[in-house]
């Protein structure tokens, strides 16, 4: 049985009581499944028009989630999607908020049309045969094939290959006569050149608002406390009010300037590496408050071009820290390590050989501030002569966030700056001697089977 209208059954306010009295029981169950006509807030009804991406930009607590898997309910129990991918950043994403989540899928399903869901297949399963796969931006090319007639992409601003995995969706996005598509999303900074250009597109409808909107469904506490504490901050303003942050005047690094250098991963521009180096920005407490340690893994191509090939950045005790670094160091058939011993003093090369002694490593002391050791690499950049090879979110958000006089952690800029300086700013040593005799032409030979 379908359920009555609801403008025809809370028509008045006298007569709400007694209508809702007078519904059978199958009628009073439907009405409360009923979203958009009993629950959702006007920013968050299905946009009129021709559209081909709806896209909801809003603050944390806003009810993304719910709208996106709402929309999602509606589209199957109409039985006007039959294939439709579900996107999140992460693999456990997709199953623990999407799918699994208190907005989730299977949380706001009606009895009526509720799915199964077989994680091991990352799919759902409708009674009325539509189905839901779920995907990662980890994985891109997981996208490369199957067909849609319906998505729903989850936090884009953070998906580790942003751009590749939404080119992927959109080949697939072909099924029917109407396929669409919503995004569901706060403006985080590492995809920021990505949400422009889709909120640029002439198909592309946008709902958005604040966290304030949706206070009567969040739990007080999170505004005596989170909210409270964030309200009036740059981040404040990204998370709270969904407000889309340009570059941070005084940054070193410009977003524009990462994205014309990057490369993707397995890229044909990417050469053989002569040298590649583990930097490590150590560290030296292990608390809850205490800053990761900095591991970023470089190399200087045939092409005199510097790699970022990949950021291992970690919090926790020396030996975990000193692991992930050997490891990064074994992975990537590095030449050497080099660590930044000012705070830690001798003990990170204890730490590193006490794991493993065939470590050759370099000791560096910062004679120089910050900001000035920065600059020559950020020069080097600007002349368009380092590559991120991939995403890296939250180096990027450092390099475009970090001043002087900032508060913004830069753990992961220190030991992409010291990596780079090696590699481009000082001379190659024992290395150079190396490279120049050939004595290591077998181990870079090897060198493009490692790369990502």
């Amino acid at each position: 049985m379908q359920s009555r209208s609801i403008g025809i059954i809370l028509s008045t306010t006298e007569q709400i009581q007694k209508n809702v009295n007078d519904l059978t029981d199958d009628e009073a169950v439907r009405l409360m499944y009923d979203w958009y006509g009993l629950f959702a807030r006007k920013a968050q009804q299905i946009p009129e028009g021709d559209w081909f991406i709806w896209f909801i930009l809003a603050g944390r607590g806003w009810g993304k989630t719910r709208s996106g898997a709402e929309w999602i309910r509606y589209n199957v129990e109409n039985n006007l999607a039959s294939r439709i991918a579900l996107v999140a950043p992460t693999a456990p994403d997709a199953r623990d908020i999407m799918i699994e989540g208190e907005s989730g899928l299977l949380a706001i399903s009606s009895p009526w049309c509720m799915p199964k869901y077989e994680s091991s297949k990352r799919r759902l399963t409708w009674p009325n045969g539509a189905i839901a796969t779920a995907y990662s931006s980890e994985i891109p090319d997981r996208l490369n094939g199957p067909q849609h007639d319906l998505a729903w992409s989850d936090e884009i601003g953070v998906w580790k290959y942003g751009r590749e995995t939404w080119d992927m969706l959109q080949f697939g996005l072909r099924l029917g006569d109407n396929p669409k598509q919503i995004i569901t999303s706060t403006p985080k900074v590492k995809n920021i050149t990505l949400i422009k250009e889709i909120l640029a597109e002439k198909l592309t409808v946008l709902s958005t608002g604040t966290t304030y909107e949706n206070r009567p469904n969040l739990a007080k506490p999170f505004f005596d406390t989170v909210v409270k504490k964030y309200e009036g901050t740059r981040l404040g303003s990204q998370e709270l009010h969904a407000k889309i942050l340009d570059d941070v005047p005084g940054a070193l690094w410009k977003r524009k300037l990462l994205e014309e250098t990057r490369v993707p991963p397995g890229s044909d521009k990417i050469p053989r590496m002569k040298r590649i180096v583990v930097a490590l920005d150590p560290e030296a407490s292990d608390t809850e408050t205490s800053s990761h340690s900095g591991i970023i893994v470089a190399g200087l191509g045939e092409d005199n071009q510097g790699y970022c090939l990949s950021d291992l950045t970690k919090r926790g005790s020396p030996k975990e820290w000193g692991l992930a670094a050997i490891s990064g160091y074994h992975t990537y058939d590095a030449d050497r390590m080099i660590g930044e011993v000012n705070n830690g003093g001798d003990m990170v090369e204890y730490v590193i050989k006490s794991l493993d002694t065939s470590i050759p490593f370099k000791q560096i002391r910062a004679s120089r501030g910050k900001y000035t050791r920065a600059e020559p690499v950020a020069a080097l950049h600007e002349q368009k002569r380092i590559h991120l090879v991939g995403n890296f979110p939250d180096l990027e958000d450092q390099l475009c966030s970090w001043t002087p006089d900032s508060d913004v952690k830069n753990d992961r800029l220190d030991a992409f700056v010291w990596a780079f300086t090696e590699l481009m700013l000082q001379g190659s040593g024992d290395w150079s001697k190396a490279v120049r005799t050939g004595t290591r032409g077998k181990q870079f030979q090897g060198r493009t089977e490692r790369r990502p």
